[in-house]
């Protein structure tokens, strides 16, 4: 038995089977993903989605789906499943017996005395994807047809009919070649073996339904168009491999291509090896420059992400290397002391009060000897000097007071990372001094003291190191709630927000935290009480009016519960970091049922992933994108504290 796998009972029940999702990316900026049963249910589903560098690199949909159809003695079997207007339509899910993803997703189908499976491989480093299907049964000669599903359109958008359409095809080697429309890439469809017929049959599928879309309050019908389909007969015991790419290839390098892919995976034959493959999932490249997807199926770069899971990510994959490259790349697009927050090219936003802080810490967590700082500082000195005379002289948005703390202007209360907006407005509105901003704040200088002293820097260090003095002081009298022994969230104009919320346990958990041990084990205290779940951290405590235990419905009604008592994942990283800085190695039990109670997710929501939300209430269903980055990283991070510290007792 696999660590990944569903069996028959599951697969045919759809309300099961249709809420678990595969996802594969690539370091080509690519991904492939849809459900467990092939059945696309969110406009954000597809077999190949890739970047098209003649429209703005976008990520766009190109193959949706491929359906397959066993045909025996002139009875077909339609595979496929696809949801229509009141109906779904083939109805392949009957055929389904089981689904494993250990190494790669395979699903096995048995019609009558057929069996037949089918192994789905995204390739590493090019926008391709390569399906093998094997006939492992059968007592008549068998003829198998694989109809491709095409929508060439935004990852944001949906296809419709149109007469736009371009149905032309070009025969190419073991296949043929096609795009809708003039400005994208061809899709280059081929097969290992030369039998395969293709038969040129234009058609257009209209109102298939994304019932995910549906539920989130967009359109949900799409029309997809399919060129036209692929026959080929099979023998017991034989494969074929189905390639589809935005380039040609050699039809007898498929196989070699496919099993060379194959001995360089690692298997998610466990709960570990499952979060390492994750991930590996959010690099991706484009020719010299290198970022991390902030979560899939719908996001690209943030920002605060980047900088938030590049120490977890670098840990999970020994991957220290590319993590330099993804930081370079964000230090070549800087504008001032900012870094790139959302959008590229003309449509970037560098509006943001933290994003450099984080950038900051997560230099931070790659140095840990005298030596490592060193190096860290005459590399990236100049960009951490930049970033703090800035945030002390002061921008357009935040400034440092006379207490050295560092206050947010009234104009801009979306620059955190609670900045969700419904009807117009930010939700959680943080502006004044805010907590985890000037915790950071603190981290950072005491960090660019340190690294600059073991640098030689002694005017940078003369300037600098009678600031954190100042603002410990300063934290403690704007920021400590000495009713309830934790932290505000905020304080504008003297007048602290009462609101319990996560962000005090970043102040906690830094390397160079603000707070005494006695504030730090107050404030966990707290977090325990009132936010702490098995997922994670709630964003507010269910005792007030104002939370929301459901992340549900349209978007606003989402964004209303984002930072309203929805969990996050990545909040249990921090936790964990502030919770053992106290406890010590009594403090890693504790850490470890943390760790494990994620275990269940791997065949939860994103399979083999961690989602970005989960639900305030139990049982705390994931929710939002399958798979981020953030979730993955500090819950790879929470690991290796848990076996430093383990290593520490031995």
């Amino acid at each position: 038995m696999g660590f990944i796998r569903f069996e028959k009972n599951q697969l045919i029940n759809l309300e099961y089977s249709l809420n678990k999702e595969m996802l594969r990316s690539n370091r080509a900026g690519s991904f492939s993903c849809t459900t467990i049963i092939g059945c696309n249910t969110r406009k954000y589903h597809g077999l190949l989605v890739c970047p098209q560098p003649m429209l703005n690199n976008a990520n766009h949909v190109l193959l949706s789906k491929v359906d397959e159809t066993i045909i025996q003695h002139d009875a077909e079997f339609n595979l496929g499943i696809n949801r229509y207007p009141g109906t779904y339509n083939p109805r392949g899910h009957k055929y389904v017996r089981d689904f494993s993803a250990d190494i790669l997703p395979k699903i096995t189908y048995r019609v009558g005395g057929v069996v037949f499976t089918k192994e789905t491989l995204f390739i590493t480093q090019e926008e391709k994807v390569m399906i093998r299907y094997t006939l492992v049964e059968a007592q008549s000669p068998t003829m198998v047809r694989i109809k491709p599903f095409l929508a060439f359109r935004n990852i944001h958008e949906l296809s419709k009919k149109n007469i736009y359409l371009n149905t032309k095809y070009e025969v190419v080697p073991n296949g043929i070649r096609t795009r809708m429309y003039d400005g994208y890439s061809f899709l280059y469809m081929q097969f290992s073996r030369a039998h395969a017929e293709y038969v040129h049959a234009p058609d257009w599928y209209n109102d298939l339904e994304y019932y995910n879309e549906q539920e989130r309050g967009y359109e949900f019908r799409e029309d997809l168009y399919v060129p036209g389909f692929f026959e080929f007969s099979m023998k017991k015991g034989e494969s074929i491999i189905f390639c589809a790419g935005t380039e040609p290839v050699k039809p007898l390098a498929i196989t070699r291509s496919f099993n060379k892919e194959i001995k360089n995976r690692v298997p998610r034959d466990s709960y570990e090896n499952s979060i390492d493959n994750a991930a590996g999932q959010f690099f991706y490249q484009r020719g010299k420059e290198t970022d991390i997807v902030a979560g899939f199926p719908w996001y690209d770069r943030i920002g605060r992400f980047t900088f938030m899971a590049l120490p977890g990510l670098s840990l999970a994959r020994e991957a220290m290397f590319i993590c330099r490259q993804v930081i370079d790349t964000m230090v070549k697009e800087m504008k001032g002391p900012f870094f790139p927050e959302t959008g590229r090219a003309n449509n970037t936003s560098f509006l943001s009060a933290d994003t450099s802080l984080w950038f900051i810490w997560a230099l931070q967590q790659c140095c840990y000897t005298k030596e490592e700082k060193a190096a860290t500082w005459k590399k990236y000195g100049k960009v951490v000097r930049n970033i703090l005379e800035s945030y002390a002289g002061g921008n357009d948005f935040i400034e440092m007071h006379e207490n050295k703390l560092l206050h947010i202007d009234d104009f801009h209360p979306g620059l955190t990372w609670m900045n969700a907006v419904a009807n117009g407005k930010y939700v959680t509105p943080r502006y004044g001094y805010v907590v985890e901003v000037n915790a950071l704040w603190h981290n950072a200088i005491v960090f660019a003291v340190e690294a600059a002293d073991t640098a030689g820097e002694t005017t940078f260090v003369k300037k600098w190191s009678p600031l954190p003095p100042v603002i410990r002081d300063s934290f403690a009298d704007t920021f400590w709630n000495e009713s309830l022994e934790c932290l505000y969230d905020f304080v504008h104009d003297g007048v602290p927000d009462l609101n319990i919320r996560p962000n005090q346990v970043i102040a906690a958990s830094l390397p160079n935290s603000p707070l005494s041990e006695l504030m730090i084990k107050n404030v966990l205290d707290v977090i325990k009480g009132r936010l702490l779940t098995p997922k994670g951290l709630r964003t507010l405590s269910p005792e007030n009016p104002l939370y929301r235990g459901r992340y549900s419905g349209n978007e606003e009604h989402r964004n209303l519960a984002l930072h309203q008592g929805t969990v996050h994942p990545w909040l249990l990283g921090h936790f964990a970091e502030a919770y053992l800085k106290i406890y010590q190695t009594q403090g890693v039990e504790f850490v470890e049922f943390l760790y494990d109670s994620f275990r269940d997710e791997m065949t939860e929501h994103g399979i083999g992933t961690i989602s970005e939300l989960y639900d305030g209430d139990p049982p705390h269903p994931g929710k939002g994108a399958i798979s981020f980055a953030a979730s993955v990283s500090e819950l790879v991070r929470m690991r290796w504290m848990i076996d430093k510290y383990l290593k520490g007792k031995k």
